[in-house]
């Protein structure tokens, strides 16, 4: 099992984060992350890269675009066991990203607040989000996505055990995980977008 070198980390739900991310830090692992994530890590005095800098692109559209790049996507869904995945990554000054720690924007609790207009409940659909966390799980053979911050101890007890790394089946279950979330996830905005209409 490869040992996680490089980690994504980018919540709405900043439970537990910091402390987490001090022990990844602790362990070697390099921390790419994004605004409010980034800012709360850093005055914690966690060592934190903006994938801004890493992408050479600024957060655009206040926020809406983020991480959909192919530093960072690149750096996800590339097989490392296939020599032409590595090599293309390679060649573009893509870092493998073996750690995507995200949680969603928190749409359900927006659309249940009394007077929530239609434009700030749209505004609460992840895009970016998913989308990591979506590419994470597909090739979780060589990734681990962790959506939950009750994972947080398991995801350090596991890479402490194994010296630094995490076996096949804890990372399929934090894939399984993944895709049972946010499936319940575009199941309450589909459930939302017909009622608001």
């Amino acid at each position: 099992m490869s040992k996680i070198e490089n980690a994504v980390i980018s919540v709405s739900d900043k439970s537990g984060v910091v402390e987490f991310s001090i022990k990844l830090q602790e362990m070697g692992v390099k921390i790419f992350s994004t605004g409010g994530t980034a800012k709360s890590l850093r005055e914690a005095g966690v060592s934190v890269t903006e994938i801004s800098e890493y992408t050479g692109f600024p957060e655009m559209l206040d926020g809406r675009v983020k991480t959909l790049h192919p530093k960072v996507h690149g750096g996800i869904l590339a097989r490392r066991d296939n020599p032409a995945d590595m090599s293309v990554i390679a060649a573009h000054g893509i870092k493998t990203i073996d750690l995507v720690v995200v949680n969603l924007y928190p749409f359900e609790k927006t659309v249940a607040k009394p007077g929530v207009t239609f434009d700030e409940a749209i505004e609460n659909i992840d895009i970016g989000g998913p989308t990591m966390l979506r590419a994470a799980a597909k090739n979780f053979k060589d990734v681990a996505p962790v959506i939950d911050p009750v994972d947080y101890d398991k995801v350090i007890e596991e890479m402490r055990a194994s010296g630094g790394g995490l076996s096949y089946g804890f990372r399929m279950g934090l894939a399984l995980k993944v895709f049972y979330i946010i499936s319940g996830y575009d199941a309450a905005i589909a459930k939302y977008l017909k009622t608001a209409g």
